[in-house]
């Protein structure tokens, strides 16, 4: 069986491509801007949109996660998490060990296998235990 080069860090965000759909609503927006003074002020609306698709990001790494909000930035390291906590939405949300919970931006279920990987054996895999119960 070939071993599982572990990568340094997984940086998990909104695609860039959703830059697109603020652009577009800018252009959307521009016969309203200039329908009268002061309504260009509406072109702050896609502005906010293209800050947060770009700054808005989990990273994960051997240390712990990493999870970057517009105005924030908040370290988790491995040794304060408790688990994780799954969302109705496909959404991840970090538990820590004092009980609260940090959403995790851009995480989905999906990526739980990777986190596993990177975590070092500090979460569990839940993919390999369906594995398992299915043989």
């Amino acid at each position: 069986m070939p071993e599982v080069q572990v990568p340094e860090r997984l940086v998990f965000r909104t695609p860039a491509t959703a830059v697109l759909g603020a652009l577009l609503l800018a252009v959307g927006a521009t016969p309203f801007a200039f329908g009268a003074p002061g309504l260009f002020a509406i072109y702050l609306v896609p502005v906010a949109i293209i800050v947060r698709v770009l700054r808005t990001r989990t990273t994960a790494d051997a240390d712990g996660l990493a999870v970057r909000h517009v105005l924030t930035r908040r370290v988790l390291p491995w040794s304060s998490l408790k688990g994780l906590r799954l969302t109705k939405r496909a959404g991840v949300r970090a538990v820590r060990t004092d009980g609260t919970e940090v959403a995790l931006p851009a995480v989905r279920t999906r990526h739980l296998p990777a986190l596993a990987l990177i975590s070092g054996g500090r979460l569990d895999d839940p993919l390999a235990d369906l594995e398992t119960n299915q043989a």
